[in-house]
């Protein structure tokens, strides 16, 4: 199986205006390739340019500029080329698939952050000075990069990146491992059903609170974005509250991240089955079509936006997508089962008699159903219900 890792890198000073400059002429081959593109599509013959014909010029292009784009490692520069014809893949296929199609951009040096290396040991050696204690990654035209290593890396080491979060630089790897060893089984089954109010409750009557981090941080981050607006463009002020702000923002992330991964590793320890609800996030998070007034030419009827937007804030505050990605890793890992089911009448369906229906839940956190009485937490029921699906879904398997 294939694990990624992602350690603090500690350039030198010379190292980290040497990754700089690496960055921005990758940036530089990235825009001038999708710029031939364009002008080729452009011209009378509607011309089509692909990678293979790109990838052939970088002989004569580094040979041309031996100063810049020749300093660098020619598989990176390649792979830098493979990301635009993704790109390009990306768009064609929303066109096909009739949604927004989202025509690839250009990149500034700021939006422009990650290089790859597609293979350890040409242009790029991880532990590069094995006999030093200290881990160093050896980037062509930057030198041994010391790598601040909190963890081990078993395996085989199978491609390299670095990436520039802010003022810190980062690599990472992805490594070919054997598949680890199986957690014991529990004999345990579990269904979860996310929320806002409680981040999940599950099958067994217990709650994860949502921390909001996000919420959490607003205040600080609007008084820190208000101070960014008021500095002027290109002062030495601005670039310190750009960096402020775009810290806080790390902040938060790594705090989420850190909170789906306790809460799905507690999960795979003590479950051996583990069923959730199948949820279409980006469907969920969409802002509400305006509705035109017929009786006013030009004018617009209330459609909930404003609390929509809310709601959308705490969907993303909640970070469900993540949580439900390392989830499913984590269990691949330990050899535990995950299965996504429909969410549809889950919180809704008595689990005590069968019968769905909305009355069933009169308000976000009771259950009350109109036809046996049973009575207990909408999010137990949803959970109760998601189990029974999961269970269901996997009995109706082919053996």
């Amino acid at each position: 199986m294939i694990r990624a890792y992602k350690f603090l890198i500690r350039p030198t000073v010379g190292q980290q205006s040497a990754l700089a400059e690496m960055l921005r002429d990758h940036c530089s081959l990235y825009n001038g390739a999708l710029q031939e593109r364009r002008d080729a599509y452009r011209h009378t013959s509607k011309t089509t340019v692909r990678y293979g014909q790109q990838s052939a010029q970088l002989k004569d292009i580094r040979a041309f500029d031996p100063e810049r784009q020749g300093r660098w490692s020619f598989s990176s520069q390649q792979a830098t080329l493979r990301r635009l014809d993704k790109a390009f893949a990306a768009f064609f296929r929303r066109v096909k698939s009739g949604e927004k199609p989202g025509y690839p951009r250009f990149r500034s040096n700021k939006r422009f952050d990650t290089v790859e290396f597609p293979k350890d040991g040409d242009g790029c050696r991880w532990d590069s000075t094995p006999h030093d204690p200290a881990t160093r990654v050896r980037l062509q035209g930057v030198g041994h990069v010391r790598v601040h290593q909190h963890r081990p890396v078993p395996g085989k080491v199978k491609t390299i990146a670095v990436k520039r979060e802010g003022r810190r630089w980062y690599v990472i790897l992805t490594a070919d491992q054997a598949a680890p060893e199986p957690l014991p089984a529990t004999g345990s089954v579990v269904g979860i059903d996310l929320g806002i109010a409680n981040f999940l409750a599950d099958s067994n009557g217990e709650f994860v609170p949502n921390p909001r981090h996000g919420r959490k941080a607003a205040a600080k981050l609007e008084a820190a974005q208000q101070a960014l607006a008021r500095c002027k463009r290109g002062s030495k002020r601005r670039r310190k509250a750009v960096e402020t702000v775009a810290r806080m923002h790390r902040k938060v992330r790594r705090q989420r991240l850190d909170h789906a991964h306790r809460t799905a590793l507690d999960l795979v320890r003590a479950h051996d089955i583990i069923a959730h609800e199948d949820l279409k996030i980006r469907n969920m998070s969409k802002t509400p079509a305006p509705r035109p007034d017929p009786e006013q030419p030009g004018s617009f009827l209330p459609n909930g936006a404003t609390a929509k937007a809310g709601l959308n804030r705490s969907i993303a505050d909640a970070g469900w997508g993540v949580f439900l990605a390392i989830l499913a890793a984590k269990a691949e890992g330990a050899g535990r089962e995950v299965i996504a089911v429909d969410p549809r009448n889950t919180s809704r369906r008595c689990p005590a008699c069968g019968h769905t229906a909305k009355e069933n839940r009169p308000t976000q956190e009771k259950f009350h159903c109109v036809s046996c009485r049973h009575k207990a937490h909408a999010d137990t029921v949803g959970a109760l219900n998601v189990l029974r699906a999961g269970l269901v879904r996997r009995d109706a398997r082919p053996a």
